[in-house]
């Protein structure tokens, strides 16, 4: 065994807890498709079909399912299907899988056509779940419910706040904008593909007609989540900014009534009311703080359910 071979051994231990027995699924699980890797066939000596991780990302993310779903299944007794759906989703969702790749060291093994992707939670997401996909081949789905509970759970996510992710910038715009009867849309600006080969989507925030900020991601949601990110704190940051979106607004309502047409008490009280709400927006409560656990299920439950409705 060359010594490259044993610190893969060696890294892969500390990753899932186990020795590897055949390590050529986790060789596999480990090259992005931009290594253009083909097999050999033993008969002919020639080049066969390509060699990547997807097959393995498939199986992986199918397990990944079966395991969260069981976890969750059993952590919130009595939870209706909405909530159990939701929060599996939130478990397994790219962003996350992405972060664990980073964290947890995976990412660094990837092998990508000699170029970095430290950046990219799009591939280290995919790797993430390829690793499950060979763990599963080489050990079995004990394996992988082991070290989905010790290793992923018992180290680096806290399963009731990510029930709570709900609360991001995209809801918490989504918020504001209803409160302040906003008309919120995204639009895409740009859809392409990285030097990977990997999809990059560039959304705008648009409020009252108005294109306001832009998100890149790895994914629609991420890009979506980059804008609504950026366009909030410039709400909260820059009062000429929000005041244009807030004059469109009235002018919009102004219009539709006869009262509307003339500059009064009552227009000049919602220019007030509408500044108001600018200056109470606050991304404080973007991720879950000290809350209790029936606080943070509660609230959750209640996202899933909105979800549900298409309010989320």
């Amino acid at each position: 065994m060359s010594r490259k071979e044993k610190e893969l051994y060696t890294a892969l231990y500390k990753i899932l807890g186990v020795w590897p027995r055949n390590i050529q699924y986790y060789k596999v699980a480990l090259m992005h498709k931009s290594l253009g890797h083909r097999d050999i066939n033993p008969k002919t000596k020639r080049l066969g079909k390509r060699i990547s991780n997807e097959r393995l990302e498939f199986l992986g993310d199918a397990i990944l399912d079966a395991v969260v779903g069981d976890l969750v299944y059993r952590r919130y007794k009595g939870k209706p299907e909405g909530f159990l759906t939701n929060t599996r989703s939130k478990l397994v969702q790219r962003e996350t899988l992405g972060r664990l790749a980073q964290q947890m060291g995976i990412t660094k093994l990837i092998m990508v056509s000699g170029r970095s992707i430290q950046h990219n939670s799009y591939i280290g997401g995919n790797a993430f779940e390829a690793l499950v996909g060979a763990l599963y081949l080489d050990r079995g789905y004990d394996a992988c419910m082991t070290f989905w509970n010790k290793r992923v759970m018992g180290e680096y996510l806290n399963a009731d706040k990510i029930a709570y992710k709900e609360m991001n910038f995209k809801s918490k715009l989504l918020e504001w904008s209803q409160k302040n009867k906003v008309q919120l849309e995204y639009r895409m600006v740009s859809q392409r593909q990285d030097e990977n080969g990997s999809p990059i989507f560039d959304y705008a925030v648009v409020l009252n007609g108005i294109v306001c900020l832009e998100g890149e991601g790895y994914s629609k949601k991420e890009a979506q989540q980059m804008a609504s990110e950026k366009t909030l704190n410039k709400l909260r940051a820059d009062k000429a900014f929000a005041d244009k979106i807030l004059v469109v607004q009235l002018e919009q309502q102004g219009s539709e009534t006869e009262e509307g047409k003339n500059v009064g008490i009552e227009s000049f009280m919602k220019v007030i009311a509408a500044e108001q709400a600018i200056d109470e927006l606050s991304l404080d409560d973007v991720s879950a703080k000290e809350l209790s656990r029936e606080d943070i299920i509660a609230a959750a439950e209640a996202a899933a359910y909105s979800e549900k409705e298409g309010v989320i």
